[in-house]
């Protein structure tokens, strides 16, 4: 019986651990590198999907506090949404918070106001996308320089009796650190296309609540005695 298994086993090939190994192996140092960039571009890929989540930006019900945010002043009920604006647990908290800081002067005023924190806000957004880009452009590179030292070796050995099964063997193996570095490459590319597009248009937005929010509280009072309470003008 364990004869029979052992045939099997044989017969079987080397398992998906064993080929893994192989493979890397084969490929050489370049093969490695191009396995840190991987993980580098999954690492960047998944702190992007966790930064740009909707909580973290604009959340939806903040977002419909500000475009009221002119009734409810009128109303007298600000008091709660400024204090959620003053917690600041995301990117429009923290701008608003600026905002109604500067209530009572004039709109080019608050606006210039907020643009230096919201310049921040966007750098923020970006964080993660150099990695992205850098793992984009090296991956191909790294691939095709894997290629390229194992064609080096190859027809370097070449003799006139070479077997050409050996040396076409050899040239597939060389190539494979291309197609590892395309395989990374593509995915970035399309997660980076779809995290610029989602940046601009939470950053969109962002202007045009922050737009809103400005028009009110250009005609808001602003309290003598620092009080957080809004009133409207007049």
């Amino acid at each position: 019986m364990i004869e029979t298994v052992t045939l099997f086993l044989a017969e079987a090939g080397p398992s998906w651990s064993e080929q893994i190994s192989l493979f890397f192996k084969e490929a050489g140092v370049f093969m490695f590198l191009l396995a840190l960039t991987s993980v580098a571009a999954l690492t960047a890929i998944l702190f992007k999907f966790l930064s740009l989540t909707q909580n973290r930006v604009i959340p939806e019900d903040l977002a419909e506090k500000v475009e009221r945010f002119e009734e409810t002043v009128a109303n007298g009920g600000a008091e709660p949404v400024l204090a959620e604006f003053e917690r600041g647990q995301s990117a429009l908290a923290r701008l608003c918070s600026i905002a109604v800081g500067q209530r009572g002067r004039p709109q080019s005023e608050i606006a210039e106001a907020v643009q230096a924190t919201a310049r921040q806000e966007i750098v923020n957004l970006q964080a993660g996308m150099t990695v992205i880009d850098v793992v984009v452009a090296v991956a191909p590179l790294l691939g095709l320089l894997g290629t390229a030292s194992g064609l080096v070796v190859i027809f370097s050995g070449f003799e006139a009796d070479a077997n050409r099964l050996t040396i076409a063997l050899g040239i597939g193996r060389a190539l494979k650190t291309t197609i590892v570095g395309l395989a990374i490459a593509v995915p970035s590319i399309i997660a980076h296309g779809y995290f610029q597009r989602r940046i601009d248009t939470l950053a969109v937005r962002l202007e045009v609540l922050l737009t809103k929010l400005a028009h009110v509280c250009e005609r808001t009072a602003r309290p003598d005695n620092g009080s957080p309470v809004l009133s409207p003008k007049g």
